[in-house]
C-alpha cells in the first residue's frame, strides 16, 4: 500500500521560508509523480506543484511561481517544497499525493495522499 507522510509546517512571518517534506514508504518513488496540495480555512483544496517521473517536469500554480520550489531525491524517497516569501495567504493545510508516472491536474488522479501539515504565515 502507498503512503506518504508530510513534515515541516509550521508557523513563519511573512516574508520567511519554510520546507516541507513528503516522505514515501513501501514503494519506489521513482515511478511515481508527487504533488503538493493545500487547503485553506473555507476554501477547496488547490494544487500547488508536481514533479513527474517520466521527464522530471514541474507545474506550479500560478500563485506560488517564483517563491515556491518543488525538489525530489528519490534515494531518501523524498521530495521537498521549499517556499521562500511567505505571504499569509499562503496560509493552509499543505498535503502530498502520488500518482504513477506523470502530474495530473485532477485531484482524483492521486490515489495516496498524506495527513497534511499546517503552514501558519502571521506576524
Amino acid at each position: 500500500q502507498l503512503q506518504v507522510a508530510e513534515s515541516g509546517g509550521g508557523l513563519v512571518q511573512p516574508g520567511g521560508s519554510l520546507r516541507l517534506s513528503c516522505a514515501a514508504s513501501q514503494f519506489n518513488l521513482n515511478d511515481y509523480a508527487i504533488a503538493w496540495f493545500r487547503q485553506a480555512p473555507g476554501k477547496e483544496r488547490e494544487g500547488v506543484s508536481c514533479v513527474s517521473t517520466t521527464d522530471g517536469s514541474i507545474v506550479y500554480v500560478d500563485s506560488v511561481k517564483g517563491r515556491f520550489t518543488i525538489s525530489r531525491d528519490n534515494a531518501r524517497k523524498t521530495v521537498y517544497l521549499q517556499m521562500n516569501s511567505l505571504k499569509p495567504e499562503d496560509t493552509a493545510v499543505y498535503y502530498c499525493a502520488a500518482r504513477p508516472w506523470k502530474c495530473s491536474h485532477l485531484q482524483i488522479d492521486f490515489g495516496s495522499w498524506g495527513q497534511g501539515t499546517q503552514v501558519t504565515v502571521s506576524s
